[in-house]
């Protein structure tokens, strides 16, 4: 973000879809790693990256447990919508609209389900990605049944800490 000067989250969204423009039709990640400088170094890590062990970069392509495809492939649809739908439909993207989410409105959150992956059995026929979307539902219904769900929306960081997750994002459940 420093590097290029981008000082707020639609800025960079712009940004990244100028350079990562995979929302278009046969454009693939792959495509647009071929020559592009705005690739990133696979050691750079976010505050949130940071805060956890498990954590890769968003730049590590090819490696077991990478989210880079993931991210580089999703980040222009994220784009999309909060183009796209008006301001009385549209999902409060946390933390980049703030860290406290108005009542009765949808959120958008980052989750790593590996976060959660051990806490629950794996059910027999589920495929590995099945049984992660079922952590993530259970730790949102379990957090939530407990009343600690809006802690984990409020992480304990200082106030320069929560000026970079604004910016860089930050993983519901890393608290």
């Amino acid at each position: 973000m420093e590097k290029y000067q981008i000082e707020s989250w639609d800025q960079f969204l712009d940004d990244f879809h100028k350079h990562w423009p995979t929302d278009g039709d046969e454009i693939t990640v792959t495509f647009c790693r071929e020559g592009n400088k705005r690739s990133g170094v696979p050691n750079d890590l976010r505050l949130t990256e940071n805060w956890t062990a498990g954590a890769k970069s968003v730049f590590m392509f090819f490696i077991q447990g990478s989210v880079a495809h993931s991210t580089h492939a999703g980040l222009p649809w994220l784009r999309f919508i909060r183009r796209n739908l008006d301001l009385n439909n549209r999902p409060h993207f946390w933390p980049f609209d703030g860290f406290e989410i108005p009542p009765k409105q949808s959120v958008i959150v980052e989750i790593f389900p590996s976060l959660f992956r051990k806490r629950y059995a794996k059910r027999e026929n589920y495929s590995a990605d099945d049984h992660d979307a079922m952590c993530v539902a259970q730790w949102l219904k379990d957090m939530d049944g407990r009343g600690l769900l809006g802690t984990y929306f409020n992480p304990p960081l200082i106030d320069e800490e929560q000026e970079i997750a604004r910016l860089e994002g930050w993983i519901l459940g890393v608290y």
